[in-house]
């Protein structure tokens, strides 16, 4: 027999074995369920903490098997080497390229991936010089690389995407390959900075010994295509339209970064994986079909950064219960004037980090190691930006580009830039929180965790009119919410603009295949259509799966 139940404990009670067991069989006997035997499998489901009404509560859902030989099925994977002559051309490494590596693997088709940045290893290197010289690699840096964005960073494993995949089956891969098995149950899972690299690393080694290929340091510049002979019907707004002659993409042109040499990549599919921070993937897709693009809604604003022990005091009434429970996360949401004012990539006990892709730009992330123990909390407050929100001039300029849907990608660079105008190098612009509500300068700026350094600065009055008052309202918000959220040791540093893509590259519904590109297929969040680690691997899996299905004919 197996039983399922949910028993709500105390933090001390958790680490009581027997204690749960006996409020487990408690539970399960006012259900009918009587006197379970000694031999019973306890297996932990999901675990979450209730901070509210000022006391700690642990939820956890178990299952328990009673008369069973084993408990849930191991991880099996299906992988086998290569064992056809079929290529698919991944560009990029993040999750939406390696997931959807090992789905092709399962079908015995080569992935052979295409990476503009480099190794794990040499990415840390490229990171670091960042923080101690100011130096940023543009190809090399806490977006491009190995992994992608998302391996120098918290690695939060939290989605409502459920919808979308097997999110279990993404979490189980990632503890094959080294993540801690707390991720198979906690509520808001994560693996931390500190053990991404290996694991990814881990993922390239399995997937070169079964065959596939990975190229550090090559930069897409270019697609191959050849014209399709005869125009087809296509359906894109419910309607049938007959459609100029598809583009047949074939493979791409990459650039190596060091000596410029251009290599031509040849596949029977091209999943393009290359993230939401590759603005010149958006303009080569706008110069060969800019009808394959469209604005979408995005967001940006700031990071907020809080002493630890702020945030743990208010989510846990007393900031001792942090070494029982961690450090305390929080989710913050306001409207403000039709838009959506949030928190975003909440990181307790981590760090800000310098996530700019180029010299002449600042951009802050966020991020904490597996422990999460440093001094700070931080996350980033962001304001929904949707495409009719962007300055006509942005608009304008898109359009004689011949690809409107630029514009917001247009605007998030601007921004970048004036942010880095009010910096110096890549020491970013900051603000005590209560004088950016207040409209004043900061004289002294607190502690941070922040390596290459802040420079004070009024971000009231250079950050776009709208976004600083829907920001101002939206605090007064969270911290009738959070009482002591905003208090003179909270520091607002700018600017978080790479929460997600400002551009969707449109794909077919059923196919996954671009709507005027055949053989490319988008994937992961610079398509568009996902973001976040696991949504995005999730996303290139299912893209993959489809792949397979046509190149079996």
């Amino acid at each position: 027999m197996i039983y399922s139940t949910t028993i709500t404990v105390s933090p001390d009670v958790e680490k009581n074995q027997s204690a749960v067991k006996k409020e487990i069989g408690r539970t399960l006997s006012k259900n009918g369920v009587q006197n379970l035997p000694e031999d019973a499998e306890y297996v932990l489901e999901k675990r979450s903490v209730d901070a509210r009404h000022g006391k700690i509560k642990i939820i956890l859902r178990y299952k328990i098997y009673v008369g069973e030989k084993s408990g849930p099925k191991a991880f099996e994977p299906k992988w086998k080497k290569v064992s056809t002559e079929k290529t698919v051309v991944i560009v990029g490494s993040g999750p939406a390229g390696l997931f959807g590596a090992l789905k092709l693997l399962e079908h015995g088709i080569k992935p052979n991936i295409i990476e503009r940045g480099q190794d794990a290893s040499t990415r840390k290197r490229d990171i670091a010089a960042i923080s101690t010289q100011g130096k940023i690699n543009p190809d090399s840096n806490y977006c491009f690389g190995e992994g992608g964005a998302g391996t120098f960073s918290d690695g939060k494993l939290y989605t409502r995407s459920n919808k979308r995949g097997d999110i279990s089956g993404v979490l189980a891969i990632f503890n094959y390959f080294g993540a801690d098995e707390k991720i198979l149950s906690d509520s808001h899972p994560h693996i931390g900075t500190d053990r991404l690299p290996s694991i990814v690393q881990n993922m390239r080694k399995k997937i070169l010994e079964l065959g596939g290929e990975f190229h550090f340091g090559f930069r897409c510049v270019s697609l191959l295509t050849e014209d399709e002979k005869s125009t087809e019907t296509t359906r894109t707004t419910g309607t049938d339209e007959t459609s100029a002659p598809k583009k047949t993409v074939t493979g791409i042109v990459a650039e190596n970064i060091i000596t410029g040499e251009k290599i031509k990549f040849a596949g029977d599919a091209v999943l393009l994986a290359t993230g939401h921070s590759a603005p010149d993937i958006y303009k080569m897709l706008a110069a060969v079909s800019p009808e394959s693009l469209e604005a979408k809604t995005f967001a940006v604003g700031v990071r907020v950064e809080h002493p630890r022990a702020t945030i743990d005091t208010i989510r846990y009434h007393n900031a001792s219960n942090a070494k029982k429970l961690g450090a305390a996360e929080y989710r913050l949401v306001s409207q403000q004037d039709g838009r959506g004012v949030y928190s975003f990539c909440m990181c307790p006990g981590g760090f800000v980090v310098p996530s700019a892709s180029g010299p002449d730009e600042i951009v802050v992330n966020g991020m904490s190691a597996a422990g999460r123990n440093s001094a700070w909390s931080n996350a980033a407050i962001v304001v929904e930006t949707r495409p009719e929100d962007i300055p006509r001039n942005f608009a304008a300029e898109a359009q004689k580009l011949g690809c409107p849907a630029l514009a917001g990608l247009l605007w998030r660079v601007w921004l970048e830039k004036l942010t880095s105008g009010h910096g110096e190098g890549q020491k970013a612009p900051a603000q005590r929180l209560v004088d950016f509500i207040d409209g004043k300068k900061s004289g002294t700026l607190p502690k941070s965790s922040y390596a290459p350094g802040l420079v004070s600065s009024r971000l009231d009055e250079w950050l776009p009119k709208s976004m600083v008052h829907r920001l101002k309202n939206a605090f007064h918000d969270f911290n009738r919410e959070m009482r002591g959220f905003v208090c003179d040791e909270a520091l607002i540093v700018a600017g978080e603009t790479r929460t997600s893509t400002p551009v969707r590259i449109l794909r077919e519904k059923e196919s996954g295949e671009c709507v005027a590109l055949k053989n490319l297929y988008p994937a992961g969040e610079g398509s568009g259509y996902s973001g976040g680690i696991v949504s995005s691997a999730m996303d290139g899996i299912n893209i993959c799966e489809r792949i397979c299905k046509k190149l079996a004919h």
